[in-house]
């Protein structure tokens, strides 16, 4: 089951209030403005500034804020 799209657009960074991209395979929202990628955990958005994951820790495969 896909993320709400209708919640995707309401969604926006918990720190900045900017806008947010659905990353393929829905597994993560990134935040350019603040390069952090907020997880989906069981199709459920985790919007926790302190869940964030920066983005070049995501891109070598780090899928969780803290490790």
């Amino acid at each position: 089951m896909a993320l709400n799209k209708e919640l995707l657009k309401i969604l926006a960074c918990p720190k900045c209030k900017g806008d947010l991209e659905l990353l393929p395979q829905e597994e993560g929202l990134k935040c350019g403005a603040c390069a952090v990628v907020y997880p989906v955990r069981e199709e459920i958005p985790v919007m926790l500034i302190d869940e964030a994951v920066p983005v070049a820790k995501w891109d070598q495969g780090l899928r969780e804020s803290k490790g």
